[in-house]
């Protein structure tokens, strides 16, 4: 039956205090509003970590993502994460690009702040993250790795303005169509049998020779009336001709007949081309195609420079090899780790070491800016400098300046959504621990929607815990299915959204050994604001934005439940 309320109206007029009729008191029955009556029974839920067997499960953290100006100042955020929660991961500004400065130097007094005021409230903090492509200070480590410009008083100069010799992976100045497929020969079986050389293979004859090409990239673009030079060595497994076209970025023609057309037979040869800007359709040129698509066969090149000619001289520039940016940037990645691990280590003892390393469209790869139409301005991708063992490195680091019973963890997105991804991830690991390094845990991000796949969720949860690793959900919010805003989210999909939130976490608990359970972090626990970076306007949260606890809540609570 539904719950009533009695409300009691009185009679009254100014003719009361004088006359002799009696107050009588009307009583009416009205039905309390379902809603209402709805959100009394979330909200006699208790704090969501009671639910959790502390004796099952002696070391579960239950964890939150937080902001650090909100948790520092006690307010409301404060209060609800204590009570709730166990651990917090802050989304930035543990991380490099908060931390490093212009100059290279760590500014660490509001983490030493939220560390201090974490630990006072009983809450742990969960490291994030050490090793990343995205939230960097790139404009700082970009330039520890810029050319050196000199001023001379000599001649005219050829001035380098990119080169690749391909001895390392760094991919940064040159990427290929889908047609064509790059790879690298093995060692001295580069030009004159020195080193390595780049691989292109053109499995068949194409329709058009740009359907199989080549680019190399550069930067400043290309302007009128300034020379060029091209230089590389090449060869291919049958005799070929190949053309090259002007492009402003690879795919974005702008001229043919550019740099000439590249004759290469089975015997390396060196092929040297200068031109002049002359035509209006190559000014703003930044790429060099080579159009591969009219032979089927194999394709190599080695010793790539591109040289504008300086006719007044007085200005060198001069790129930094390939081991000489790795060794810069080892050195900036060490400086970077031994600085937030050492100012963190009395607090932290878990940490995201490797963040978001694999692929999403080659999930046994790794990712890379080549082939990237734009790079944000907070990404730096260290793997193209420093090769696959970046990770390796960040791992060793981590340990060497951390506690010796620090948990790191390699941490991935879309594991659920592609299982080709999470295999990729599992085969990374067993590929550095196979070089030395401990790696005790992995995460699973799973930022996903309330009708995801339950079917991919169960077999990721199986493989992770196959590997025999701690394993984490580290970073669960859920939306609905077209990004659907807070505003137009209906009640069956809150509804939805909640037995989704029971069902994932359920499952962690069934099919994630106890031994192997770290714990859970709800990467949001209110509703995303229309102005926020992440997952903007949508109801991703257990507290709406006003901290009402929403129905996700009691299907978080009863998927904590034993």
């Amino acid at each position: 039956m539904k719950r009533l309320y009695k409300i009691a109206f009185g009679l009254a007029g100014a003719i009361l205090l004088a006359s002799c009729h009696k107050y009588e008191a009307l009583d009416f029955q009205v039905a309390k509003p379902t809603s209402f009556s709805a959100q009394e029974q979330i909200d006699a839920y208790q704090p969501l970590k009671t639910y959790i067997d502390r004796t099952a499960n002696p070391k579960f953290k239950f964890g939150a993502g937080a902001s650090l100006q909100p948790y520092l100042s006690k307010g409301v955020i404060y209060r609800l994460i204590n009570s709730n929660f166990d651990e917090i991961t802050l989304g930035y500004e543990m991380k490099h690009g908060a931390v490093v400065q212009a100059d290279g130097s760590l500014a660490l007094t509001n983490v030493k702040n939220l560390l201090e005021t974490a630990s006072k409230a009983g809450i742990t903090v969960f490291g994030h993250t050490l090793a990343w492509h995205a939230n960097q200070n790139a404009t700082y480590l970009k330039g520890l790795i810029a050319p050196v410009v000199t001023q001379s008083n000599g001649g005219p100069t050829w001035d380098l303005v990119t080169g690749a010799d391909f001895e390392t992976d760094n991919a940064a100045n040159y990427q290929t169509n889908t047609n064509a497929v790059a790879s690298f020969t093995a060692l001295g079986q580069g030009a004159n049998g020195i080193g390595r050389a780049l691989k292109i293979s053109n499995a068949s004859v194409r329709a058009n020779d740009y359907d199989a090409q080549l680019f190399v990239k550069f930067s400043p673009a290309m302007q009128l009336n300034e020379i060029y030079e091209l230089k590389m060595d090449v060869r291919s497994d049958v005799a070929a001709s190949y053309p090259t076209q002007a492009h402003s970025t690879p795919g974005t023609y702008l001229w043919h007949d550019f740099f000439g057309t590249i004759s290469s037979t089975t015997t390396w040869t060196t092929y040297t081309k200068q031109i002049t800007i002359t035509q209006k359709e190559m000014a703003n040129t930044g790429t060099i195609a080579f159009n591969l698509g009219k032979t089927a066969t194999n394709f190599y090149f080695d010793n790539i420079t591109l040289k504008k000619y300086n006719s007044l001289g007085g200005t060198t520039i001069v790129e930094k090899t390939a081991e000489q940016k790795k060794t810069i940037l080892t050195t900036a990645l060490d400086t970077w780790i031994k600085g937030i691990v050492t100012a963190s280590k009395d607090y932290v003892k878990a940490w995201d070491v490797v963040n978001e390393p694999m692929d999403d469209a080659k999930p046994a790869e790794l990712k890379t800016a080549a082939g990237r139409t734009s790079i944000a301005a907070d990404e730096f991708f260290w793997q193209d400098y420093l090769g696959k063992d970046y990770a390796l490195k960040a791992f060793q680091l981590a340990r060497q300046y951390g506690n010796a019973t620090d948990i790191h963890f390699i941490n991935d997105y879309n594991l659920e959504y592609s299982i080709d991804k999470c295999k990729g991830l599992i085969d990374y690991v067993k590929y550095l621990e196979g070089k030395g390094a401990k790696i005790d845990g992995i995460g699973t991000q799973m930022h996903i929607v309330a009708t995801s796949d339950k079917a991919k969720i169960e077999e990721m949860f199986k493989l992770l815990a196959a590997t025999g690793k701690l394993i984490k959900i580290s970073e669960l919010d859920m939306g609905f299915t077209g990004n659907i805003k807070t505003a137009q989210a209906t009640p069956e999909q809150y509804a939805a959204q909640a037995e989704m939130y029971k069902y994932v976490i359920k499952k962690y608990f069934e099919l994630i050994p106890a031994a192997q359970r770290y714990g859970i972090t709800i990467w949001a626990p209110q509703d995303s604001p229309a102005t926020s970076s992440w997952r903007a306007g949508e109801p991703i949260g257990l507290w709406t934005e006003g901290f009402v606890r929403k129905p996700a809540y009691v299907g978080t609570a009863e998927g904590l439940k034993k």
